[in-house]
């Protein structure tokens, strides 16, 4: 008999991981190394378990993540938000919980498109009577 694992989508910018959940104790893999080597110092780790803390259930899973698209921050978010939807897949008694702390909404904040005709997406060129 196979174990029981939980999948979710977790996105934030133009980041998407997709997050597996399964009985363990609480290992964080994110395409194929550790959460410390792919991520470096730079982000900290504390942010991407939050769910777990919120939900007591730390060192109750292992988690596995492939990444795609993004920055390493945005990455990092997009896991966070990934792991709390998989652990409403676990328990739907989480869901009050991980919504009052705002990690089951997506954050949609995209950077705006350049427009024709102006230095960015509202910055226009100097503008020259003469």
């Amino acid at each position: 008999m196979s174990e029981q694992r939980y999948y979710a989508t977790g996105k934030r910018k133009t980041a998407v991981a997709r997050v597996w959940l399964k009985a363990g104790s609480g290992d964080i893999n994110v395409n194929k190394h550790t959460f410390v080597d792919y991520f470096g110092g730079a982000i900290d780790p504390r942010n991407a378990m939050k769910p777990f803390h919120l939900t007591d259930t730390v060192e109750k899973f292992d988690v596995y993540a492939t990444l795609k698209g993004g920055g390493k921050s945005a990455q990092a978010d997009a896991l966070r938000h990934g792991i709390a939807k998989a652990l409403l897949e676990v328990d739907i008694e989480n869901r009050l919980t991980l919504k009052k702390a705002g990690l089951l909404t997506r954050d949609s904040r995209v950077k705006e498109r350049k427009k024709y005709g102006k230095k960015g997406a509202r910055a226009s060129f100097q503008f020259s009577k003469r």
